[in-house]
């Protein structure tokens, strides 16, 4: 799935401050996504469900897996463009954390 974004960035919010209600539209941000995605394994896990259900959940699941991981290489990309903005500038090169 391609990431839209800034150009040269990937990932939803690449290139422009956090914003954690932000995303694209019908997509929800990464902590909504990635809580729906426990819940969905939960229940996956508690069984009792039809196949039917069980294939829904699973569909279900690796959307959100997707969107989750979308959100995660953008932030990836924007930190590896910030830690090679503060080297260009000349601060002292350590842990970023």
């Amino acid at each position: 799935m391609a990431a839209a974004g800034n150009a040269g960035n990937t990932g939803p919010g690449a290139g422009r401050p956090a914003d954690p209600a932000a995303g694209k539209a019908g997509r929800p941000p990464y902590e909504q996504a990635r809580d729906e995605l426990t819940d969905l394994v939960k229940r996956l896990e508690a069984g009792g469900l039809t196949l039917e259900q069980s294939l829904q959940l699973w569909e279900r699941g690796e959307q959100l897996a997707a969107i989750c991981e979308e959100w995660l290489e953008g932030a990836r990309a924007r930190l590896a463009t910030a830690l090679a903005k503060q080297h260009e500038d000349g601060a002292a090169p350590g842990a970023p954390f």
